[in-house]
């Protein structure tokens, strides 16, 4: 039967969710889960974790641990990457070097010096984890979690053509189901249709029994600007109580509407929704950060991804603890797409998900060879992506800000040419809002030093 392995495993709540979706399937109940990780205790923990899974679900899966990505890529159907290369140290760096020059984030994981520096730091894994596909393993799938999606994504498929590969993000599946609450339809019969980037892809269709949902959403937007506090009055209502609501909504549904207002602004400025979350938008561009009035009248959280790695690690105390007691884990299923690609290539059942490829004319008005974010059939053939033509123009300008600096900081790597990180910081909307020129150039040079060995390039 298939084998699966997960690189970087210690990440303990998310390996747990890919488990418990892929166990969900009758088809992988002999399946083989391969766990990796640097962290000696996390995989540890991860493999008291896995068994307890399979032991809820009578599954016979079995339980491989390996200590190396040479391990873990051998005999493996399926490579799922999901590592954060220099753990939460290396993430309070991402926010504390720039914020001595006056640059204020709220995720860092994406684009800006942040995105640009986590990415820096996962090539070197990325190379390895291919490269032993390459040799030992060609056959091999790689889905790839870890963010910046886009700029990691752009990296693979550009220096290992031959890799079978798609980034993989949930901004889609998450944005859909809040776009039906907050419209207060039912979710299975929501149709849309998204294009674009990771982070910043667009619902070009939204429909409910063939209806335009835009005019709806339109009104929202309308309310809020009359009334800052507006909030739909059945999102009070709401008591999801599942993992996605508590993973994906702010303190209930109601707070997450009354806080998602960058999005909404955008909305009524370019005419589209975007997938990712306010928090997230407010670092893509020039227009928020930069002005403590809008900060706080967007209700934007400056440092927010600190707040949830904190929580992060506190949960994975709380695993632990429990596990220690003797105590069972509960895990819901979740709408993560690595579940549902493997079962569509294993068993031929057609499914489609959001995936990030390159631009080879799929998104016309996006430059050639670029990362878009767009619907990709799947089954026995594999990741098939789909033609979308153009987009609307203002959402193409848009997106190219953004690519501009994933295509610079990937080719500083591909080109082994250093000034591309420097230019492609000039290039970021959020950096040139709130960061000069001269300080630019020695806010890189200090992340460089700080991350020291954990980014080899330009040595």
């Amino acid at each position: 039967m298939i084998k699966i392995s997960l690189i970087g495993a210690g990440s303990v709540v998310f390996s747990k969710q890919l488990m418990v979706d892929i166990l969900s399937f009758p088809e992988f109940t002999d399946c083989t889960f391969c766990l990796e990780d640097i962290d000696s205790e996390r995989l540890g923990m991860i493999e008291k974790v896995a068994k307890m899974l399979v032991s809820q679900r009578n599954s016979r899966a079995k339980i491989e641990i390996v200590k190396t990505i040479k391990d873990a890529v051998i005999s493996a159907d399926f490579v799922i990457n999901m590592v954060q290369v220099g753990g939460f140290p290396s993430t309070l760096i991402d926010f504390e070097i720039p914020a001595e020059y006056g640059l204020k984030q709220t995720i860092a994981d994406t684009m800006s010096v942040g995105g640009m520096f986590r990415a820096l730091r996962t090539m070197p894994v990325l190379d390895e984890i291919c490269l032993a596909i390459r040799q030992y393993n060609p056959e091999a799938t790689l889905l790839n979690y870890t963010n910046p999606m886009a700029m990691l994504s752009l990296y693979v498929q550009k220096k290992y053509p031959d890799i079978h590969y798609v980034g993989l993000c949930h901004s889609v599946q998450t944005t859909s189901k809040q776009l039906a609450l907050y419209l207060n339809i039912p979710y299975e019969e929501l149709q849309y249709k998204v294009a674009g980037i990771n982070h910043q892809a667009w619902f070009l269709e939204l429909k409910y029994k063939g209806e335009n949902l835009y005019p709806q959403l339109l009104e929202l937007k309308r309310k809020i600007d009359e009334n800052s506090n507006f909030v739909p009055e059945h999102l009070y209502a709401y008591k999801g109580k599942d993992s996605w609501f508590r993973e994906n909504f702010k303190d209930s549904a109601a707070e997450t509407f009354a806080t998602d207002k960058v999005r909404f602004d955008m909305l009524g400025r370019l005419g589209y929704y975007v997938t990712e979350s306010s928090e997230h938008n407010a670092e893509y561009c020039p227009y928020y950060l930069h002005d403590p009035k809008l900060v706080e009248e967007f209700r934007i959280p400056i440092n927010e991804y600190i707040r949830r790695c904190q929580i992060n690690l506190k949960e994975f105390e709380n695993i632990k603890a429990t596990i220690a007691a003797g105590k069972e884990l509960h895990v819901d299923t979740s709408q993560e797409y690595a579940g549902f690609i493997i079962h569509s290539m294993v068993t031929g059942s057609k499914q489609t998900i959001n995936g990030n490829v390159l631009n080879h004319g799929l998104i016309t008005n996006l430059p050639q060879d670029c990362c878009v974010e767009v619907p990709c059939l799947i089954d026995r053939n594999g990741i098939q992506p789909t033609y979308i033509g153009k987009l609307p123009e203002q959402l193409a300008a848009y997106n190219r800000t953004n690519i501009n600096v994933q295509m610079l900081t990937v080719s500083a790597v591909l080109e082994k040419d250093k000034s591309h990180i420097y230019q492609a910081v000039m290039m970021d909307p959020l950096a040139c809002s709130m960061v000069s020129l001269a300080n630019m150039n020695k806010m890189v040079d200090a992340l460089f030093e700080a991350h020291g060995d954990l980014i080899p390039y330009f040595k």
